[in-house]
């Protein structure tokens, strides 16, 4: 079986969606039948940024890279559809030169399905659809001026799902769309927590932290970009609210750019609260269990987005009491037995922090039932039954459509 798996990101980097592929590509070089060589056949197309690493089975090709392009920040921008557009070029290049012994499927993950759809047009190739997030909504809600072209876009992203062998969205809300533009098949591909199975925890918090804490000083963690959608704002002016509690506690942001960094630093000099907060940068994901480890709360204060962040999986498996934004994105994981759920606003998010920091035994129990449901639900293992579920499915449905796919092959 080829694969062409299309990934319109810098590969490798140590966040979200780049993580969430990197998964996909081990997992699908380990379950896919072999071929005649001894190793499944995956083609990577990623963007030219990236640090190349060594998956057996899979080759890695980048479109081309000038300097203008790179520094690709999460989410839509201008840049990244300059880089899409070099990506639409490479991948025809790649179907081209493949036409003697052609990919059996396209995996292709947010915008590149607009591709994968043409090129099924072309060659009837077919494709699977990962769904990470609604590309209508996330363009309007990106730049306002692309607000009236809503419909346009909404009417674009059904025509793609629908002409999918396949969609894999990796939370319920998109699942919901994927069904509502007429999802031929639709299977959950959720994101899962990056730490080992029963992690131990790592007690020497002001080794890993590079503070000097007391062991009664509750630790508030952040870990992620610093992009607005994240609601750090809504993070910082919150804890400047309570960090006068008796319990001393301290805010520690892990990720963002220097540039992010430098910006939040001095909102918290503003707010009084510098002293109480740090942060740390961006840290490596090998590292994660650690600083997970020394944290007494973890904190997703994201105010826009219908995907489930990454980081909540892992935050569940850590054991360690989580505060959320009560929005659709966090509840269709989270609820009240496993984390505490804040209105997006600041007075609402301060009195959440002040609840868990009032209780240390509130934050032991949901912690507790947090790591349960997660290693019963959001470990490694069932990423890998849901990615083998899709392509068991997928190998199905293209072998009963490959003698009309061999035909559109060879006219072309």
């Amino acid at each position: 079986m080829r694969v062409l798996f299309l990934a319109p990101q810098p590969f490798y980097q140590e966040r979200g969606t780049p993580i969430a592929v990197k998964i996909a590509l081990e997992t699908l070089a380990k379950k896919l039948p072999r071929t005649e060589c001894g190793e499944p056949s995956i083609d990577v197309l990623c963007y030219a940024e990236g640090e190349d690493i060594n998956i057996p089975g899979v080759s890695i090709h980048r479109i081309p890279g000038p300097q203008c392009l790179r520094g690709i920040r999460p989410g839509i921008s201008l840049k990244k559809l300059f880089c899409d557009a070099l990506f639409f070029f490479a991948i025809i290049s790649l179907v081209i030169k493949a036409r003697k012994r052609q990919y059996t499927i396209i995996h292709a993950v947010e915008e590149s399905v607009f591709i994968a759809w043409f090129v099924k047009k072309l060659w009837g190739i077919p494709y699977i659809y990962d769904m990470d997030s609604s590309l209508s909504l996330q363009v309007t809600e990106k730049w306002w001026w692309s607000k009236p072209l809503y419909p346009i876009m909404n009417f674009l992203e059904g025509v793609a799902v629908r002409g999918s062998v396949a969609v894999a969205p990796v939370c319920d809300a998109l699942s919901a769309i994927a069904t509502k533009h007429g999802s031929p098949h639709t299977v959950m591909l959720r994101d899962v927590s990056l730490l080992p199975l029963s992690s131990q925890q790592n007690h020497c918090r002001n080794q890993t932290l590079g503070l000097e804490l007391n062991n009664e000083q509750p630790v508030v963690l952040y870990v992620g970009n610093l992009e607005h959608y994240q609601g750090i704002d809504l993070l910082v002016e919150a804890f400047a609210r309570v960090s006068d509690h008796e319990s001393r506690p301290r805010l520690v942001v892990i990720g963002g750019t220097p540039e992010s960094i430098e910006a939040y630093q001095r909102k918290a000099a503003l707010l009084g609260c510098e002293s109480t907060v740090n942060f740390l940068g961006p840290r490596p994901v090998s590292r994660l269990k650690d600083y997970l480890a020394a944290a007494d709360i973890v904190v997703s204060p994201r105010v826009k987005g219908n995907n489930t962040p990454m980081k909540i999986y892992s935050y569940l498996h850590s054991g360690r009491a989580l505060l959320a934004t009560d929005l659709a994105t966090h509840r269709q994981v989270l609820d009240e037995e496993i984390s505490v759920l804040a209105p997006a606003e600041v007075l609402g998010f301060a009195e959440g922090l002040r609840t868990l920091l009032d209780s240390p035994e509130l934050r032991k129990t949901i912690g507790e039932k947090a790591q349960r449901r997660a290693e019963a639900l959001y470990t490694l293992s069932a990423f890998e039954t849901q990615l083998t579920a899709l392509y068991n499915e997928v190998r199905a449905r293209v072998s009963v459509d490959r003698p009309q796919n061999v035909v559109a092959q060879e006219k072309a």
